[in-house]
């Protein structure tokens, strides 16, 4: 029952995130297919996921292909009840599949001004008119789904929900490019960068391939405003604490270096993506820790 999951840069594709998040926020089985954006790949990956032009696409264990966010976390609620995507309360799930509904329609001036970034954070990126009307709107919506829900957590209706995945993204784009919300929405921002699906999602971004010219800004930087990483590096040779690689079991090809130790991994991207975040990895830090 493993699901197939098309994606494209961790570190720049908003939707890919979206998309992502809830598969791994609510624990279900799937397989990521991944092409990095504005090259071929992408068009030979969605060939597979006919007829899907964009990313996310998901193709279920028994072959149908589910095109668009929306659509994915409907499609996963009905499949999958008992996961909590949406609220169990009617009143909190119809607030929080109206959140989504909107992100998924709007805000397209903060998207066209503030692409996703997670490999880097601005101390300003001088917000228009129309993207500081954006965020007016969405301090307004996420104030009022905390009233008509009565959430008492960091999450928009109760406990995390497909609301909260499709408006993660956000979250990114206010934290990398400093923009203007007050405490409430700034907790929030906040709790989303600490989340631990979103920590292992941009350790993973870090990890997939060169920088794309084309998300790059000219802003003053600072830096990442999420939990700050533990110290690491990678190394060109062991010998590793470990023989095999703490995700795949595979043998160890590829080092990192931490606190004086040397870990192993069996492949590069597991090695970089580690580094990027170490605490973002529990099967990692079991050996750390031990």
């Amino acid at each position: 029952m493993t699901y197939d999951l098309a994606i494209a840069d961790r570190a720049y594709s908003s939707w890919s995130l979206r998309g992502w998040l809830l598969f791994d926020v609510f624990g279900l089985p799937v397989r990521t297919r991944t092409a990095r954006l504005y090259t071929d790949e992408v068009a030979q990956l969605l060939a597979g996921f006919f007829p899907a032009r964009t990313v996310p696409v998901m193709r279920t264990p028994e072959g149908t292909v589910v095109c668009e966010s929306l659509a994915i976390a409907e499609e996963l609620a009905s499949r999958h009840p008992d996961a909590g995507l949406w609220p169990a309360d009617p009143a909190a799930r119809a607030v929080a599949r109206a959140l989504a509904a909107e992100m998924h329609a709007g805000f397209s001036a903060l998207r066209s001004h503030c692409p996703m970034n997670l490999r880097v954070s601005y101390t300003d990126c001088a917000p228009p008119e129309a993207v500081q009307a954006d965020l007016a709107r969405l301090e307004t919506i996420w104030s009022w789904a905390r009233r008509e829900t009565a959430a008492q957590g960091p999450w928009l209706c109760g406990a995390y929900s497909a609301a909260d995945a499709f408006f993660a993204p956000v979250a990114a784009r206010i934290a990398g490019y400093n923009l203007p919300v007050g405490a409430v929405a700034a907790a929030y921002v906040a709790a989303h960068l600490a989340h631990p699906s979103f920590r292992r999602w941009r350790a993973m971004g870090h990890a997939d391939g060169a920088d794309q010219k084309v998300y790059r800004r000219d802003y003053p930087r600072r830096p990442w405003p999420g939990p700050a990483p533990l110290a690491a590096r990678a190394v060109d040779t062991g010998p590793s604490v470990n023989t095999a690689c703490p995700y795949s079991a595979k043998p160890v090809t590829h080092f990192l270096e931490t606190g004086g130790r040397i870990y192993g991994f069996c492949n590069a991207f597991c090695r970089d993506k580690t580094v990027a975040d170490l605490e973002a990895w529990p099967k990692f830090m079991a050996i750390h820790q031990s």
